[in-house]
């Protein structure tokens, strides 16, 4: 019996490929960068093709070898984006930094990387100089930003400075005969650190392969939904998890990309879509919980377009935001992923078998969970006793594999302790799977509360404090019991010019959960600390209130008991 083998080409995926498409398809699509000066300029997407192909080009002048590393150290806007295929386009691996991150953090990070050049705006040249002898860089290349001109220098080698490079000139200087680098499909062309509040940070590393599929999985109709009509502002950096990896499907479909730059406050946010009206935008929760209420603030100032998605992700989005977009004719579409996987691994869209069987507070409620896994993405709740039953009660930690999700760190061998003998990813965030398919995030393995042998979610705790009127922001933590090993603390921020009572806010929890879930104390702070991605960083709430003593009040009702 002879066997049948595919007949199908041996192409290899690769990001060169989509570049190609975008360059040839759509040459009249739209990148519009804001500068520092908030002054838009334009690109057509045919002006960008031959501008990264030029700075590839550019790099292998320079002696880029295959798999070097080129990291970056700039805002959105379109030289970035020409990073973002034309350091692969060239054999290298394109490196973003985060520029909110402590020198120190910045110095290390490069250096674990080996990095071996850097593209850094002229108006980040301050920052770069703070953390330049924490590792040396072969050449700066400088891209001017504000538009200001670039003092070139050939460094010196024997004192340890390097070469500075104008970003335009050597697009200018390129050659002109420029052809890809050769490589395999799972070679490399990114890599991202994680947040690292935990501990140092690690490298995660995605190839040809991992970045195609991510892309075509992210823009299918029932996840991010892209096309070539949509106009999209990307406020997620692009040095969060490549901007959670929407650049690159937005030029595989040639969409309008719209990029911020430095200016992300609220009024600058309102203000760009009032020129630029987006289809598509995506941020973390707290942007759009600024946006809203500055929104509100100002009535008739702005108008929100109506119709507008936003994909929200990198922490848990309060049910009450969803529903104050919702009545503005906005849909956020809450989403959960991580470095590690790329980073879209589930995203909420509406199954159709359930319309007409939901209510509208139930879509609500569904719509404040973080969504369906994507058709690459395998899943699974693992508990003490094992694999966990998909009936939306069971919680076990979220566990993941798939085509775009790390099998290892950068420098590490395979089989640390984020996986499993098995081969999953172990995601340390706590989880539920209802029949649907609906992924509920309860916590972080690390923020769960535990109380006299039950855990509480921090996470249910924040939302349904964020829900009440008067307040902006919630950070509900873990501080030692006595009696109960651990209490719930809320640390509670207001709105501008409102106030509300620590008992007024018990109150307003009750209806919602178990006398002994409810947090016994709440502490009325200025701001919620963040981490350089935007999420509440509660181990520095932690730090702040390390030595909180539990106040004589009356102790909690036991867990499990009917109260």
């Amino acid at each position: 019996m002879h066997s049948v083998k595919s007949t199908m080409m041996p192409v290899p995926l690769s990001l060169n490929r989509l570049m190609e498409h975008a360059g040839r398809l759509f040459p009249e699509s739209e990148i519009v960068s804001r500068l520092p000066d908030k002054s838009l300029r334009r690109h057509r997407y045919a002006d960008w093709y031959r501008r990264t192909r030029s700075l590839a080009a550019a790099l292998k002048k320079l002696g880029l070898r295959k798999g070097d590393r080129v990291a970056t150290l700039c805002w959105n806007h379109h030289a970035h984006l020409e990073c973002y295929f034309g350091v692969p386009a060239a054999g290298g691996v394109m490196h973003t930094l985060n520029l909110r991150l402590s020198p120190d953090d910045l110095g290390w990070i490069a250096h674990d990387a080996r990095d071996r050049f850097l593209v850094v705006d002229d108006i980040l040249l301050p920052l770069y100089r703070q953390f330049a002898a924490h590792h040396r860089f072969e050449r700066v290349i400088v891209f001017p930003f504000s538009g200001a001109q670039v003092p070139a220098s050939a460094g010196d080698p024997h004192g340890g400075e390097p070469a500075i490079d104008d970003y335009e000139a050597l697009l200018a200087h390129a050659p002109t005969d420029f052809e890809y680098a050769d490589h395999h499909e799972d070679d490399p062309v990114a890599m991202c650190y994680t947040s690292g509040t935990t501990g140092k940070p690690k490298g995660v590393v995605y190839s040809h392969r991992s970045t195609v599929l991510h892309s075509l999985s992210c823009a299918l109709p029932d996840y991010v939904a892209l096309s070539s009509r949509d106009v999209v502002i990307p406020v997620t950096p692009m040095f969060h998890a490549n901007s959670w990896g929407i650049p690159y499907a937005a030029v595989m479909l040639g969409s309008k990309l719209v990029f911020p730059g430095p200016h992300l406050h609220p009024e600058d946010l309102l203000d760009l879509m009032q020129q630029e009206p987006p289809t598509l935008t995506l941020g973390v929760p707290t942007i759009w919980l600024a946006l809203i209420q500055t929104f509100e603030a100002h009535p008739g100032r702005w108008r929100l377009p109506t119709g507008m998605r936003s994909m929200v992700g990198g922490a848990a989005v309060p049910e009450a935001l969803i529903r104050q977009f919702a009545r503005q004719g906005i849909h956020l579409a809450q989403g959960w992923g991580m470095t590690e996987t790329s980073p879209m691994g589930s995203l909420f869209f509406e199954k159709p078998e359930l319309r007409g069987r939901l209510s509208d507070d139930e879509w609500f409620a569904r719509k404040a969970m973080a969504g369906v896994p994507g058709p690459l993405v395998e899943v699974r709740i693992m508990g003490d006793e094992g694999a966990c039953a998909w009936n939306g009660r069971d919680v076990g930690e979220l566990q993941v594999r798939g085509p775009f999700i790390t099998g290892s760190y950068h420098g590490e061998a395979p089989g640390a302790d984020k996986f499993t003998a098995d081969g999953w990813l172990r995601t340390g965030d706590v989880a539920a799977i209802d029949a649907n398919g609906y992924v509920r995030i309860a916590d972080r393995t690390k923020d769960l509360i535990k109380s006299g042998g039950e855990w509480i979610s921090s996470v249910d705790l924040e939302n349904a404090i964020m829900a009440h009127p008067a307040v902006a922001e919630a950070a509900v933590i873990a501080i030692a019991h006595p009696k109960w090993t651990e209490r719930p603390l809320a640390c509670v921020v207001t709105k501008p010019g409102a106030a509300v009572s620590a008992a007024e806010l018990r109150a307003f929890l009750a209806p919602k959960f178990a006398r002994w879930q409810l947090p016994d104390a709440f502490e009325f702070i200025d701001a919620v600390p963040r981490t350089s991605t935007g999420k509440f960083w509660k181990s520095r709430l932690r730090e702040r209130f390390a030595a909180w003593r539990w106040p004589d009040a009356p102790a909690a009702s036991e867990p499990g008991s009917k109260d």
